[in-house]
């Protein structure tokens, strides 16, 4: 799909830092759009239908062999039915290891004195407590879209600075009515939003 070759059925940005808790219907396509460049957009997909049913990130990275995400990556249930299938990616790779920030893992990470700072996991439950389908027992490994988190040759982890630039986008086709929630990273510590948090922007087509 050509960048706004036709108009979407609705577009939404999401504040520097800020959820959002949306709905995707089967067929149609969802573009994340990463407006100012290198902020990461911490996402988690439920099915409409049954929210118990939820992108599970070991059956997905399976059955890909892969730990990055990018055009023609399934994204699974914990049922094993695919999800959403990712159709278009003018970033290149999307992170399934790092995982959403906490107060706990700030603490740990950083200074005790971070603990106050908001973080994705506080994002997830400020949605799911308006919405009412979701609850923190529903709040697992996500995936962060547009977030650089490279493996290192000890098998460890690294935060990096991003490989989006302005305007890159990722879309994925629903295979199934979905719930999207999505915190759009607040963290100031480390280099995934380059110390900075920004807008990013949700399009759907049919």
């Amino acid at each position: 799909m050509t960048p706004l070759a036709r108009e979407p059925l609705w577009r939404s940005v999401v504040p520097a830092g800020a959820p959002s808790l949306t709905e995707v219907k089967a067929g149609q396509t969802l573009r994340i759009l990463d407006l100012e460049g290198n902020q990461a957009v911490d996402t988690l997909f439920f099915s409409l239908a049954n929210p118990r049913e939820r992108y599970d990130v070991q059956r997905t990275l399976r059955r890909q062999g892969s730990v990055y995400l990018t055009t023609g990556s399934v994204l699974y249930s914990n049922l094993g039915h695919p999800m959403l299938t990712i159709v278009d990616d003018t970033c290149g790779r999307h992170d399934t290891l790092g995982g959403a920030c906490a107060q706990e893992s700030n603490t740990v990470r950083y200074a005790l004195d971070t603990r106050h700072m908001h973080s994705c996991r506080d994002n997830y439950l400020h949605a799911c407590l308006h919405d009412g389908r979701l609850g923190k027992g529903d709040i697992g490994p996500n995936i962060n879209f547009f977030m650089n988190v490279p493996v290192t040759a000890e098998g460890g982890l690294t935060f990096e600075d991003g490989i989006s630039a302005p305007g890159k986008y990722v879309e994925l086709r629903a295979e199934m009515d979905v719930i999207v929630l999505i915190s759009n990273c607040p963290q100031l510590n480390n280099p995934c939003n380059g110390y900075n948090p920004t807008p990013a922007e949700l399009l759907v087509w049919a």
